[in-house]
């Protein structure tokens, strides 16, 4: 049987350690969605896999919403009873990611709340309440 060394079968690829990947392993920035309403900008930023506890959201002291993902692997001994088990392969990868936004200036920075939900790490900006400046005044009649 004829092979082609470029497409190798698929056990080989699965089971064949030696045989070079064609993948590199860069990272990317998250894909973010920012969208507004009447109260408040929503930022939804893509964290796929990645728990609530490797996310951070703060504001600096320049008042920047700063997010930062952190990939922490749990590294758990295997249990003693059970036989340790070793990849064959392993492509699962996360990367530290770290961004400053400026915000605009009617968030109420004191009520920005966040949350990792499905994948996703949502803030919620919302903005200030606009006051209506209602002027009574005498007007002269002349």
């Amino acid at each position: 049987m004829l092979r082609n060394s470029w497409f190798p079968t698929v056990f080989d690829d699965f089971f064949d350690n030696a045989f070079p990947t064609h993948t590199t392993n860069t990272c990317t920035a998250p894909a973010v969605n920012v969208r507004e309403d009447a109260t408040a900008y929503t930022m939804e930023v893509a964290v796929p896999g990645i728990k609530k506890e490797f996310c951070r959201v703060n504001l600096d002291e320049n008042g920047n919403l700063k997010i930062a993902i952190e990939n922490k692997l749990e590294h758990k001994e295997a249990d003693k009873e059970q036989p340790r088990h070793h990849y064959l392969r392993r492509e699962f990868s996360y990367c530290n990611y770290q961004q400053s936004y400026t915000l605009p200036e009617d968030v109420d920075k004191e009520k920005i709340s966040a949350k990792v939900e499905d994948g996703v790490l949502t803030i919620v900006l919302p903005k200030m309440a606009k006051e209506e400046v209602k002027l009574s005044r005498q007007i002269e009649v002349c």
